[in-house]
């Protein structure tokens, strides 16, 4: 009853509306709404109370989002018309924001002269690369985790077999992007992205079937400790997944791109690996401008102690 309570009024129903197609923060919800921040702050304290929306804290910001768990809220809207004047005015209007916002953070990082697709940047072969990367994936997943998810591409890739993809990153002009790419392809019921260091992961341990780390951890100052706490969210038995550049004599990346690492070789990612408590399986080349290799390992059971006879 406390739920139905919370959605029986007109302007929770259009947040609850525009929230279940992709997350969105107060001040977009004001834009869109076209009412105050202290009233609609009202409506969503009461939306997450009753446990229909959830708040998801991004810096000095919080993005809202409708819950895995919220069937009552799903069901609610299924009823409402889809030709309801107000609410296609209101998706109109978020998709008009979401596009916008994209387009500053993509001018933002072409004025700071970044290259946001790195691959595209070093010319490698994104589709094979792709491709290799769902192929060691399983077939279905219950839940993923894409560490530096950047643009949000694989979270694109791998939706349509799992039940929930969640992409991190540190760049707010990255998830804004991503937000924008996965709203545009309709992804928002499974998919979604928030900002979060790979040292301190903001999730429980064993919380994730398959972890990825794609082109992120030759940025990393730390990659044992990334491929650490990567291990400590996955599940035992899932899949931890990294695609990386295999080593290389191209010192200009260093400096050009702000890499930290020049490339790795299998031997390394075995030990990281083994002592995050992962096995290593058999790597998979990708050969281009620059050797890729991709190295899927397994999160192995926790080892019970035995007492002694």
């Amino acid at each position: 009853m406390t739920q139905l309570r919370a959605a029986a009024e007109p302007t929770r129903l259009r947040l609850l509306a525009l929230c279940a197609r992709h997350p969105l923060c107060v001040t977009d919800l004001c834009a869109v709404l076209g009412q105050s921040q202290p009233r609609l702050s009202r409506h969503l304290k009461l939306l997450t109370d009753a446990g229909l929306l959830e708040r998801v804290p991004e810096g000095s910001n919080a993005y809202f989002q409708m819950p895995a768990g919220a069937d009552l809220a799903r069901l609610v809207l299924a009823r409402l018309p889809e030709e309801d004047q107000r609410l296609a005015a209101d998706r109109r209007a978020a998709a008009r924001l979401a596009a916008e916002r994209a387009r500053e953070a993509s001018e933002a990082f072409r004025r700071h002269g970044m290259d946001w697709d790195e691959m595209r940047a070093l010319g490698l072969p994104a589709a094979g690369i792709e491709q290799a990367l769902l192929a060691a994936l399983p077939a279905w997943l219950g839940a993923l985790l894409d560490i530096g998810t950047g643009t949000g591409r694989l979270l694109e890739l791998v939706a349509p077999r799992a039940e929930r993809v969640l992409g991190v990153d540190m760049s707010r002009d990255m998830l804004a992007l991503a937000r924008a790419r996965l709203a545009e392809r309709g992804l928002a019921d499974r998919a979604a992205v928030r900002q979060a260091d790979m040292y301190r992961l903001p999730f429980a341990d064993a919380s994730f079937d398959a972890v990825a780390l794609q082109m992120v951890l030759h940025y990393a100052e730390d990659p044992p400790a990334a491929l650490a706490e990567a291990a400590r969210v996955l599940k035992p038995g899932g899949v931890l997944l990294v695609a990386d550049l295999a080593p290389h004599g191209e010192a200009t990346l260093l400096q050009k791109h702000a890499h930290r690492w020049p490339g790795f070789d299998d031997a390394q990612l075995a030990g990281w690996l083994g002592a995050a408590g992962c096995a290593l399986a058999a790597a998979t080349a990708v050969e281009g401008p620059l050797a890729v290799r991709i190295w899927p390992a397994r999160r192995q059971p926790a080892q019970v102690a035995t007492p002694a006879a």
